[in-house]
């Protein structure tokens, strides 16, 4: 029921991954009314791999997380994040209220064993392929402990959507000098350095997307990670516009637009956020994926195949047995 739009893009959405993957199955949780009255013979299509849930409440993408937790516990969001802890389903994915859906999945999943912080990762596009990066801004203020985790985290992640056994990971920082960054980025580095993770020191803001030939995982904290990823999406989107507008300022250039058309197809297929929609939030026993919340429908069907992905790959688990054995290694060391 969430995002801008609500179930006019998540259901299609949902129909459409299930037209496309036999063997998926939804649960649709909302208005039970609402959604059988707009999707009724699209819904009954499925009727053997989909079924609603009702939930008589909607958390408003400006509500409070606190109020959220207090006085919506009827919300979709807190139904659906309820049959993850209940083994009811692998996964919840959502286009609602970030922060609310944060709070609750913290509040009701529980963290991981051995888990200071929750974090939040999604790739983004680069010259070759895209990269992963975490945290995107769910924890401002970060220790180096807890930096170190996240990259423990984000290579369970990496592993199991790309196949990749040993993901080169990169601290992020003001420059690859052993001398530059902060204390907490110095001190997250010499816990990196000593771990099993295919560590390759710090990397610079340009290697966000330089790509899978240079680095596979990016961990920082949220605060830096958002203004990063904010960061990205202007500038795409400046460059999108000037692109726009310089072919169509005159005839000449219209003309030449029209022949260069295929090649800028193919450019903005490279780039288009929408293949690239859904956040993992990681280091909760259980699956949740944010899909953004402006969303269209081609997006929110991403972010249902990350989620797919991520249960097939039992990551969760992944990521706990992981955890359990860094700080089993961090026990013997001391």
């Amino acid at each position: 029921m969430g995002g801008d739009f609500g179930p006019q893009v998540t259901i299609p959405a949902s129909l459409s991954c299930l037209a496309k993957n036999p063997d998926l199955n939804l649960i649709l949780v909302g208005d039970e009314a609402k959604l059988k009255e707009m999707f009724s013979s699209e819904i009954a299509r499925y009727s053997n791999r989909i079924r609603i849930i009702h939930a008589s409440q909607i958390v408003e993408m400006d509500e409070s997380p606190q109020k959220a937790l207090k006085n919506k516990k009827d919300s979709s969001m807190r139904v659906a994040i309820n049959l993850v802890r209940e083994g009811k389903a692998d996964a919840c994915v959502s286009a609602g209220n970030t922060g609310a859906l944060m709070a609750t999945a913290r509040f009701v999943l529980k963290m991981i064993p051995g888990v200071e912080r929750p974090a939040i990762i999604s790739t983004m596009p680069s010259i070759f392929g895209h990269t992963y990066m975490l945290d995107l801004g769910g924890n401002v203020d970060c220790t180096a402990n807890q930096l170190y985790q996240f990259a423990i985290m984000g290579e369970e992640v990496v592993k199991a959507l790309e196949g990749i056994d040993a993901p080169k990971v990169g601290l992020l920082n003001i420059g690859e000098e052993d001398v530059k960054g902060n204390e907490q980025v110095k001190s997250a580095s010499k816990l990196l350095e000593s771990s099993s993770l295919n560590y390759i020191g710090y990397v610079e803001g340009n290697s966000i997307n330089a790509g899978a030939t240079e680095v596979d995982l990016i961990v920082t904290d949220g605060f830096v990670g958002n203004v990063a990823l904010k960061s990205i999406e202007g500038a795409a989107k400046m460059i999108g516009d000037k692109l726009r507008a310089s072919f169509t300022d005159s005839l000449i250039s219209k003309l030449c637009g029209l022949c260069a058309y295929p090649v800028l197809k193919k450019f903005k297929a490279s780039i288009d956020p929408r293949m690239y929609n859904g956040a993992s939030f990681i280091g909760l026993r259980g699956l949740v994926i944010k899909s953004h919340g402006g969303a269209d429908e081609i997006a929110f069907e991403t972010a249902i195949h990350l989620a797919e992905i991520e249960a097939k790959h039992d990551v969760a688990r992944k990521i706990s047995d992981k955890i359990e054995q860094a700080l089993m290694g961090q026990e013997a060391g001391s």
